[in-house]
């Protein structure tokens, strides 16, 4: 930060998870605050979360923009364009935004290089002078129970109407606050695919309960881990890479890919 004015940090896929763990893990053992916030959208993702109507996945769009008005971040949408979007979907995104009053701008890096992210960039800068103090707050406070912390992000972040503890995982976060780590952030493992722990209830589900069934201490990391659903915490890996059948031929051509 002390090399360059302006420094980009990646919070990891899907706003309910990457950038809820920044605000309420990283920005607290950091000390350093956002100045803004980019939300990465495209057409295909919210066709796929209103399956197949971009329409119906409006609603997933809208719950990421209001939760990150409720961090308090200003925020600027970044809509990652596609070569088979067309115009009338791409300015209808654009729409959508401006009416949930969401400032948006067009990405093309991709295709275009740092040309095709100066429109995303001046809008980055633009919001962040227009607010230079912004009032960024975590969703609970580290003083609270380590179940009122995981119900909290589950009803403010996910919109669930509340949590389900297996007794496992009651008992694990019991054992943590025995030995004194009941004031540490919660990281609540969750697919990506859905705001609740089912992959499959696509756009904003709203009524449903956050199944937590089993938690770790991780206590170097400084946080406890909450495991809901069928989520599995390290990816699988094949027993011989992918890598091993990609090579390249004489021509300098890569085969196998």
């Amino acid at each position: 930060m002390r090399l360059a004015d302006y420094v980009v940090n990646e919070a990891g896929f899907a706003a309910d998870l990457g950038a809820e763990k920044y605000f309420d893990i990283v920005m607290r053992s950091s000390g350093i605050t956002p100045a803004c916030a980019v939300l990465v959208t495209t057409v295909q993702s919210l066709r796929n979360q209103g399956e197949g109507e971009l329409e119906r996945g409006f609603p997933n769009l809208a719950r990421h923009i209001e939760n990150l008005k409720r961090f308090g971040v200003p925020t600027v949408v970044a809509i990652n364009r596609f070569p088979n979007d067309t115009v009338a979907d791409l300015e209808r995104l654009a729409n959508y935004c401006a009416e949930h009053g969401a400032i948006s701008a067009m990405s093309e890096a991709f295709t275009g290089g740092g040309a095709g992210a100066e429109e995303l960039a001046a809008k980055v800068v633009d919001a962040i002078e227009k607010n230079p103090e912004p009032k960024v707050q975590p969703v609970y406070a580290l003083e609270e129970p380590l179940e009122v912390k995981v119900a909290k992000v589950a009803m403010n972040i996910y919109g669930a109407a509340g949590v389900n503890f297996s007794d496992r995982a009651r008992a694990k976060l019991q054992q943590f606050k025995d030995w004194c780590f009941a004031k540490l952030p919660v990281c609540i493992a969750k697919t990506q695919y859905s705001f609740s722990d089912n992959p499959k209830l696509l756009g904003a589900p709203s009524g449903w309960n956050l199944n937590v069934t089993d938690a770790s201490l991780s206590a170097g990391a400084g946080f406890v881990v909450v495991i809901s659903g069928n989520i599995m915490l390290m990816p699988g890996l094949p027993k011989v890479s992918r890598a091993a059948s990609i090579d390249v031929n004489e021509k300098g051509e890569i085969i196998g890919v």
